[in-house]
């Protein structure tokens, strides 16, 4: 068993990588990705209209939204999500999520395996709510 607490073994708050994301995104890495971990997990802070570009996960995620208003959606269908809300993306599935416009967005996410990034969301994909 390990306890991590609070900063004293997780990176800084970071401003999220313009490969990964689209708008303004801060991530405290809470268990690092890569090394021995076999799932990773961190806080993510999105700005209103902010998200992920189009990516999948060799493992599942989960997404727990601990306030705001976002949105989520693979490549059949999207939804509004709100604090409280859990969704589980299984391995493999092409998606995205963020904030919705107006609102800030924070959810945890907990990873297993690797993500392979894709496309930026357009506009009319983000605006097709």
């Amino acid at each position: 068993m390990r306890v991590i607490r609070g900063r004293d073994e997780g990176q800084p708050t970071a401003r999220g990588s313009d490969e990964w994301f689209t708008g303004d995104v801060w991530l405290d890495r809470i268990i690092p990705a890569g090394g021995h971990e076999a799932i990773h997990c961190s806080a993510v802070t999105f700005e209103p209209g902010a998200r992920t570009r189009w990516h999948t996960h060799e493992g599942d995620q989960i997404l727990i939204v601990l306030s705001g208003e976002g949105r989520v959606s693979d490549t059949a269908r999207g939804t509004t999500i709100r604090a409280g809300d859990v969704v589980h993306i299984p391995a493999g599935e092409k998606h995205w999520h963020g904030a919705a416009p107006g609102t800030i967005m924070s959810h945890l996410a907990v990873t297993a395996g690797e993500a392979q990034w894709m496309e930026a969301v357009s506009e009319e994909e983000y605006g097709a709510f």
